[in-house]
Parts: structure tokens; C-alpha cells; sequence
């Protein structure tokens, strides 16, 4: 077992509520926790139809 100097999760946590609230307080609260390219895609029935029924002059490059 390592030695972590006492640091306890419990401290862990608290430390990084500390950085996100000063972070807040700071710049706003702007900045989301993931961005949409880590976020799965949003689909279904419907936006499959029109993603794959999409005009070729569409597509994205």
C-alpha cells in the first residue's frame, strides 16, 4: 500500500467541489461538464431516416 499523506476520498471530492465552485464564481457557470462530441449521439427512428435520406449536397465534408 502507498502512502498518500492522508488524503482521503471524502478530501478528494471536497477539493475538486472547491475548484469547480471558484471556477464558477470566477468565469460563470459556462462551461458544460462534457461536450457534444462526448456525448452519444442523439438518434431515433426519425433521425435516422433523415440522416440516411439525406440530399448528397448535405453530407458534411
Amino acid at each position: 500500500m502507498g502512502d498518500d499523506g492522508g488524503v482521503t476520498q471524502h478530501d478528494r471530492k471536497r477539493a475538486e467541489w472547491e475548484r469547480r465552485r471558484k471556477l464558477a464564481e470566477i468565469f460563470g457557470d459556462v462551461l458544460p461538464d462534457t461536450t457534444s462530441d462526448d456525448r452519444a449521439e442523439p438518434g431515433g427512428d426519425a433521425e435516422r431516416w433523415y440522416r440516411e435520406n439525406r440530399p448528397p449536397h448535405h453530407d458534411p465534408r
